[in-house]
């Protein structure tokens, strides 16, 4: 099994920044794809940002050029750069990593994970 967990959510004013974080655990061989999705209340969960390990990104089209997606293979950990917020860009936010697993010591397996999530809230 593979875990996701992220943090750096919270409270934050419309036109400030935040910095959230995903570190990957388990028995990873490699991971293929990381991101980040979001989802607010009763609405479908959308694309913020995806990475490959060799660093090729994808943005949704609202958050091109305010939001930044990084990743550091070594620690199997993956940021989002959240800068100049807007009060529509309040979600839960989820990360989401892909890749190559091993099972009881000699099985390779591939496996898709998801976060728990967390809440970014931008208001005044």
């Amino acid at each position: 099994q593979v875990q996701l967990v992220e943090s750096g959510g919270g409270l934050v004013q419309p036109g400030g920044s935040l910095r959230l974080s995903c570190a990957a655990s388990g028995n990873i061989i490699s991971i293929n794809t990381m991101g980040w999705y979001r989802q607010a209340p009763g609405e479908q969960r959308d694309l913020v940002a995806t990475i490959t390990s060799g660093g090729s990104t994808d943005y949704g089209d609202s958050v091109k050029g305010r939001f930044t997606i990084s990743r550091d293979n070594a620690k199997n950990t993956v940021y989002l750069q959240m800068n100049s917020l807007k009060p529509e860009d309040t979600a839960v936010y989820y990360c989401n990593a892909n890749g190559v697993m091993v099972l009881r010591g000699t099985i390779f397996t591939s496996f898709a994970s998801w976060g728990q999530g967390t809440q970014v809230t931008v208001s005044s």
